[in-house]
């Protein structure tokens, strides 16, 4: 059996003639569908059939493209969202710290406004430390010994009476606030002028006022101020704000109980007072002249004339 493996493009006549006839039908065909677009249809056909084939072939290409574009994306959204969560907590920081700035610059004003209304001697110290527990209250200062500070220095800040120093080291000293247990503090009522004692009572938001008589000119809302009595905290400053009074069993006193004026729980800068001298006695006399007065005195003073010798 004979085998014809002629290509297309062999020479010889017959692939010659063959190729003729193959261009004549490919020129009738491309003639005729110009004219009449009688292969749209067979055209659309094989679109539509050679389409998936494309699609099928293009998918790998799309997968990783898609797959590349996801994580590029999600990469980058990531890394917006880091950059806007450390710019969020950058700028709380700053408005927080601008909050805390602000505070402290009223503090500090109204501490300053304190000094310049009293027209005392004192020194401004920050707190480095606090210890509020139950049956200790004591706080400490940034001033020591080396700045002058002395055991029984009052303590105050812008709202009055916050303690006395009672431990002095060389570059900070310890000072026991108003509320704690072994803390007591001479007051009068602004009000009606009663002196009595406050007493800490180890919560840091109230004072006791115990064995008041009942006589006692004392009311809810009076002020509490430093009665000076002692000689240790001077007259005047405020101490706290009578909220409560309630008899005790006998029925004989009551007890009273203050809100303290300083913010105890709240301050971070104080002023510490130094020891005021206090004017005992009459004021001195001004200083007697001695001699006529001036409006008396002769101008010219003439010394008296020798008597005359008798003859």
């Amino acid at each position: 059996m004979r085998t014809d493996n002629t290509t297309l493009f062999a020479e010889g006549t017959v692939s010659t003639l063959r190729l003729i006839v193959y261009l004549a039908l490919a020129v009738v065909l491309m003639v005729l569908d110009h004219r009449g677009n009688y292969l749209e249809i067979l055209r659309r056909t094989g679109s539509a059939v050679v389409e998936p084939v494309y699609r099928l072939a293009a998918l790998p290409a799309d997968v990783a493209r898609a797959t590349r574009t996801a994580v590029v994306t999600q990469d980058q959204l990531a890394g917006e969202n880091r950059q806007l969560r450390e710019a969020l907590l950058l700028a709380q920081a700053r408005l927080n710290r601008l909050d805390t700035v602000v505070a402290q610059n009223e503090r500090l004003k109204a501490l300053l406004d304190a000094q310049k209304n009293l027209g005392l001697s004192v020194q401004f110290a920050r707190l480095v430390d606090v210890d509020l527990d139950p049956f200790r209250h004591r706080v400490v200062v940034s001033l020591g010994s080396n700045q002058g500070i002395e055991v029984g220095q009052p303590v105050i800040d812008a709202h009055g009476i916050m303690g006395q120093v009672v431990e002095v080291l060389p570059s900070t000293a310890v000072a026991m606030l108003i509320t704690d247990p072994t803390h007591a503090i001479p007051v009068v009522d602004e009000r009606s002028g009663v002196r009595t004692i406050a007493y800490g009572s180890g919560a840091i938001d109230r004072l006791e006022l115990p064995n008041v008589p009942i006589s006692a000119d004392i009311k809810v809302g009076d002020r509490l101020l430093t009665s000076g009595l002692g000689g240790r905290f001077p007259a005047g400053f405020p101490v706290g704000t009578v909220h409560s009074i309630s008899n005790d069993q006998s029925g004989m006193f009551a007890a009273a109980m203050a809100r303290p004026a300083a913010a105890l729980d709240r301050s971070g800068e104080v002023l510490l007072l130094h020891d005021q001298p206090q004017p005992y006695g009459p004021p001195p006399a001004p200083p007697e002249e001695i001699g006529p007065p001036a409006g008396m005195a002769l101008a010219d003073p003439q010394p008296p004339a020798a008597p005359e010798a008798q003859p």
